[in-house]
């Protein structure tokens, strides 16, 4: 099943939870549809760093699009699906942006988990995706698309340019429900819509727990047993 908005009346990122606890939402909305999808909290950093580098790419001048104020979750928030792989694209005759993203359809409960606890690194966005890049076995992945996906975009979406990012299948278990067929979300915006996305995406992103200064992690406000202390127990600011 394909749910397409084209385009897209308004596109955002957003979480909901105390810090630490967070659940990531991507949302979308066109007219009276508004879909909602649960990611992970890296998906939508490397969103974020896909768009701008994409919009770079393409060289032409483009707004800031919707403000900060506009830009925050629609109620009720209630997922369609979890999203897996997420491909971004543009397509050059239209001058807009396609978001693609893709169901997982998960084998066992793990999947319930909250994204942030389990993929809260100490990098920042630039540094993770620097490591995504090089390959260093993060859970998520971001590559370049191949040749054969290039043709698949090109024939189903015109696209000249695109970057994929998401979870890998093999680590989901989607190969061991065959008879199941992934549900697919492609979204259409501008240039000015899809950077306000990423920077929405940036913001809650960095909105989360504060980080220790001495090792990078995350400070939970009950306190933060530093490794760089061995162990001890650091008292979170505030």
């Amino acid at each position: 099943m394909l749910i397409e908005l084209d385009p897209v009346d308004r596109l955002t990122a957003g979480a909901v939870g105390p810090p630490g606890a967070r659940v990531f939402y991507l949302q979308a909305r066109k007219d009276d549809r508004l879909v909602t999808l649960l990611v992970e909290k890296q998906q939508v950093q490397l969103l974020a760093a896909s768009v701008v580098e994409i919009l770079a790419r393409v060289g032409k001048e483009t707004g800031q699009g919707p403000p900060e104020e506009e830009m925050g979750l629609e109620e009720p928030a209630v997922p369609e699906w979890r999203a897996g792989r997420l491909s971004i694209g543009y397509q050059e005759e239209r001058d807009l942006l396609v978001l693609e993203a893709d169901e997982i359809l998960p084998e066992g409960e793990e999947e319930d988990g909250d994204e942030e606890d389990e993929h809260e690194g100490g990098e920042a966005m630039k540094e993770q995706l620097a490591l995504l890049e090089a390959g260093l076995g993060s859970e998520l992945e971001l590559e370049l698309a191949t040749e054969a996906l290039e043709a698949e975009l090109e024939a189903d979406l015109g696209s000249e340019l695109d970057r994929t990012l998401g979870m890998d299948p093999e680590d989901t278990g989607d190969q061991g429900d065959s008879d199941a067929e992934p549900q697919r979300a492609r979204f259409w915006g501008t240039r000015e819509q899809m950077l306000s996305l990423a920077r929405q995406g940036a913001a809650v992103c960095a909105a989360g727990r504060p980080r220790c200064q001495l090792c990078g992690n995350p400070m939970d406000p009950e306190g933060h047993r530093c490794p760089a202390l061995n162990g001890h127990l650091e008292q979170s600011p505030g």
